[in-house]
């Protein structure tokens, strides 16, 4: 084994299917290169279970640029990994030291369903955004730049809100599996901006009794959301959707 390569240990979740009761399994890898990323380690290991006349493992992946918000997983407890702001596509192996034992998860919450092993149906996200998380009034043609003024301080944090990739590491970080940081982010980019004013009070209200509706647990500030997210946000925005919910309560 050179300086850039190490061996790991993997404690893989298997799961035929939502019915299966799943199980852990253990495999060994050699001589990883410290420069590939988890999902390429993944690859690897998938390359040597079919060699084996094994099953491959499943997991969710796309642009693998921490863009798509497609991958993710639990390791060694942590959503996404142990690297802060950082997706699971992102993660480099020389994270992890040579030996070390590896656990990997799926993120488990009720409304999101194990479909295999480390695939999980996310689709209550998409049913979310389509209760709300949209304008739907004619805005017209992209405008000039300086047609709309907003102030900075808005428009950076309906900027910061807005780079929620929705992948679901809040909920399978929050020990409640909440989604209120996701909705949070998702409301507080178009209720901070002018196209979004004419249907705020509606999108907070039906964008939370979905949620509600999906099976998603209620906020307790735990704060384990913020720091499970790849792109940071902040739970400032939870605080914002609560205000949103209690203008729209009094409208």
């Amino acid at each position: 084994m050179s300086s850039n390569t190490i061996n790991i240990k993997l404690r893989v979740w298997r799961q035929n299917g939502p019915e299966d009761s799943g199980r852990f399994e253990q495999y060994t890898l050699d001589n990883i290169s410290t420069d590939a990323s988890f999902l390429e380690m993944l690859d690897v290991l998938n390359d040597q279970l079919i060699a084996e006349g094994k099953e491959p493992v499943a997991f969710d992946h796309d642009c693998r640029e921490g863009i798509c918000g497609t991958c993710g997983a639990v390791v060694n407890g942590q959503a996404h990994g142990p690297e802060k702001g950082t997706t699971l596509c992102q993660t480099h192996m020389r994270t992890f030291g040579s030996g070390q034992t590896i656990t990997l998860e799926p993120f488990r919450a009720k409304a999101f369903p194990v479909i295999r092993d480390l695939v999980v149906d996310r689709t209550a996200f998409d049913s979310i955004t389509q209760s709300g998380g949209y304008v739907s009034v004619r805005t017209g043609s992209a405008p000039d730049a300086n047609a709309i003024p907003i102030g900075k301080e808005h428009a950076d944090k309906a900027f910061d809100a807005a780079t929620c990739i929705g992948c679901g590491a809040c909920v399978a970080a929050c020990p409640n599996a909440s989604a209120m940081l996701y909705v949070g982010a998702k409301v507080s980019y178009l209720s901070l901006l002018p196209q979004g004013e004419v249907e705020r009070h509606d999108r907070a209200k039906n964008m939370v009794t979905t949620m509600d509706s999906l099976g998603f647990g209620n906020c307790s500030n735990a704060g384990e959301c913020e720091e499970a997210c790849p792109k940071n946000i902040s739970v400032e925005n939870i605080a914002r959707l609560n205000r949103e919910l209690l203008k729209a309560a009094l409208v």
